[in-house]
């Protein structure tokens, strides 16, 4: 009897209740839904005896030689909670860096990190962590995004990291750039995050608030040594002091209110005298191999008064992270591209964020109305949702080309993707006769993606940091496309006997910026090395006599600069696991150059054994949200789970990367995201863009 009163009160309760139930069975459902990699937003704990923030300083020593920046880096953590500690820590670096050394410090303890295979390290680190000893493990994610974990931190720990690595710099009109990544911006990815692989698994990471400063300092000290007089040296994006010790010698160093300052990209330029840049070769020879780089200046670009007609697919992220300023400056970009479209132009547009919508099925013809209909698109967009680069790509290289034109395809995104390699995989499989130019908006871009795009679609990068530099790069972008500096070109190197010569052939020369050769040699350093090719005035020829230069052990950093290229053309821009024998070069490659790869990191364990029974509280640091970028980036923080919740993570499908019928249009605004009012269940395809633009759907739904 009881049984039975207690059923009919629970009917009456549900009868009397029904949009309580209705929301318990849809939490329930949203639950069970896969989670996908999503950043998400950092909340402090209120537990006092955990620091949750133990990254406490970040710092930066830059030495530049010539063409060559060898740059320190420390990270300080500290524990000044009362439990041990493992931190994990997702930063930056260049996509030129080559990493080879790494040092961790406790107290007056030195321990130097040793290269292992992936695989090794990751387990090695995670048994001397369970047995208590102090470790650190360093991981490549990314070519640009790497990963520190420091095990066994213990209360009133103070560990030190330092990173060594170096890069080249290539001058460009006369202009030498040094870019310095401070920060990783939040990815997209519909990855599932049970299913996803150990390199994707750091897109789940927690970040501050938009607008809120980094949890942990910020210093760099530059020091330029040109040879010869170095002048206009500025730094654009903080505020630093130059101070020069001679004419040829300048030091940077950060100013003291830029002590927060690491949420945006340190870019440093600078000029030589009469802004030469001479052709040359530098060698290093100690040991079994030795090594050179050769640097030929090309011609200047001729003035071209006739130029061929063109047809220019422009594709514009207009997702989450692209909300603000990222998305104001895209607009100024396209705008200026768009309006200088000469009458005998064709041309098309595409938008994308969690779905895509291009203006016409097929380029249509550069008039005035024509043009307007783009900007009117353009501008009524205001940025929101997940960035499925992948499938806007696919539309836009599937669409029919015009014949008798030359295609170039221009995209404007942050980057803030995790599928580079597929993307590259895609733009080398499918772009026939057609050149792929990439705009990076943003203060702290994902530049790998970026500069991958322009390298495998034979074009070039450019990176706007700010919307005043807008119309300075659509104007730089059109030099570049009227015609190549240097085409057909061929390098013979006569005497002088070179092996494994990187890159294996040379592309067209789009800037005026010298061809790089990289390589080993062996016998005498003589002969003569010649380039031939042909540019807007003819046949073109330079030449370097190898006998002009003399090996030096201070050139130590040609090897490591050659195996990081030997690497990059063998993995950086090819589909992840592509072959068993690319990983296995990869990994043999790293080892014996003592380099991080994709498949080797560094590892240090200290002997002592600091925390017995391996017990500690495992913290992911915090990363600021990188300057002029919206928390749009992330999502909506009123659903965030547990586990994290991103752009198209969690449950909210339809905010991001799936796509839910709608049942109510937003007013007032064409944008692809604004908010609407949806159906509980994903139930189809609709394209957001056919739903909210009719009128430039063109009749097909992406």
């Amino acid at each position: 009897m009881k049984t039975i009163k207690l059923i009919l009160a629970i009917g009456i309760m549900l009868m009397m209740c029904p949009s309580t139930v209705k929301t318990q069975v849809s939490n329930e459902k949203a639950g069970n839904e896969d989670k996908t990699l999503s950043p998400y937003f950092f909340v402090k704990s209120d537990d006092s005896s955990i620091d949750q923030l133990p990254l406490k300083a970040t710092s930066a020593e830059v030495n530049i030689s010539g063409i060559i920046a060898d740059i320190k880096i420390v990270q300080v953590y500290e524990n000044k909670g009362k439990k041990p500690l493992e931190a994990i820590y997702v930063f930056p670096a260049s996509t030129r860096a080559a990493v080879y050394a790494m040092t961790m410090k406790i107290g007056d303890r030195v321990l130097v990190a040793k290269i292992q295979e992936r695989e090794q390290a990751r387990k090695d680190y995670e048994e001397a962590k369970q047995q208590g000893k102090s470790t650190s493990l360093l991981e490549e994610d990314r070519p640009n995004v790497f990963k520190m974990n420091v095990g066994n931190i213990m209360p009133g720990d103070t560990i030190r990291i330092e990173l060594r690595y170096t890069e080249l710099l290539i001058p460009e009109n006369g202009i030498y750039e040094f870019v310095y990544p401070t920060v990783v911006g939040p990815r997209y990815s519909n990855k599932d995050s049970e299913t996803a692989s150990s390199n994707d698994k750091w897109v789940s990471n927690p970040y501050t608030h938009q607008g809120e400063a980094p949890l942990y300092t910020f210093d760099i000290k530059t020091k330029i040594e040109g040879g010869v007089p170095v002048k206009d040296v500025v730094c654009n994006t903080h505020k630093v002091n130059v101070k020069f010790e001679s004419k040829s010698c300048a030091v940077v160093n950060l100013d003291k209110s830029e002590e927060y300052g690491g949420n945006r990209d340190y870019i440093l330029k600078y000029r030589l005298k009469d802004n030469k840049i001479q052709s040359g070769i530098i060698l290093y020879s100690k040991g079994g191999e030795k090594y050179f780089l050769a640097m030929i200046q090309p011609p200047e670009r001729p003035s071209i008064d006739e130029i061929p007609p063109r047809e220019y697919i422009f594709v514009m992220d207009v997702s989450g992270s692209m909300s603000g300023y990222p998305l104001e400056t895209s607009k100024k970009v396209l705008k200026d591209l768009v309006n200088n479209l000469r009458p005998i132009d064709k041309f098309n547009l595409m938008l994308f964020a969690g779905n895509n919508l291009v203006l016409s099925d097929k380029s249509m013809p550069a008039t005035a109305e024509n043009l307007k209909k783009a900007i009117d698109m353009i501008e009524n967009q205001s940025g929101g949702g997940g960035t499925e680069i992948l499938p806007a790509l696919q539309r836009a290289l599937a669409l029919e080309k015009s014949e008798g034109y030359s295609r170039t395809f221009v995209i404007a995104t942050d980057g803030y993707v995790d599928v580079e390699k597929d993307v590259f995989d895609l733009i080398k499989k499918n772009l026939s006769n057609a050149n792929f130019f990439a705009f990076g908006i943003g203060t702290s871009v994902n530049r790998y993606i970026i500069e991958g795009m322009a390298h495998i679609g034979m074009g070039e990068p450019f990176i706007v940091t700010k919307e005043n530099e807008a119309k300075a790069a659509a104007e730089k972008f059109r030099k570049y496309v009227q015609s190549p500096v240097l085409t057909d070109i061929k390098i013979n190197f006569g005497n002088f006997s070179v092996y494994d010569v990187e890159p294996i052939s040379v592309p067209d020369v789009f800037a005026e910026r010298p061809v790089m050769i990289y390589g080993k040699w062996k016998g005498d350093a003589s002969g003569t090395i010649q380039l031939t090719g042909k540019n807007g005035s003819g046949n073109y020829t330079c030449s370097i006599n190898v006998g002009d230069a003399k090996p030096s052990e201070e050139n130590i950093a040609l090897k490591y600069i050659w195996v990081r290229q030997k690497i990059r053309e063998l993995g950086d821009y090819k589909k992840l696991g592509e072959t068993d024998e690319i990983k296995k070069e990869i990994t043999e490659l790293g080892l014996k150059y003592n380099l991080l790869t994709e498949y080797t990191s560094f590892i240090a364990i200290d002997s002592l054994v600091r925390n017995k029974g391996g017990k500690q509280t495992t913290v992911k640091q915090p990363l600021p949200m990188p300057e002029g970028v919206s928390d749009n980036a992330i999502g909506d923080e009123s659903k965030a789970t547990g586990s994290g919740y991103g752009r198209g993570g969690g449950v909210n499908k339809s905010y991001g990367s799936g796509k839910a019928k709608y049942t109510s249009k937003p007013q007032g605004n064409y944008s692809a995201t604004a908010p609407m009012v949806v159906k509980e269940e994903v139930i189809g395809q609709d394209s957001v863009f056919a739903e909210v633009m009719p009128e430039y759907a063109g009749g097909e739904k992406a």
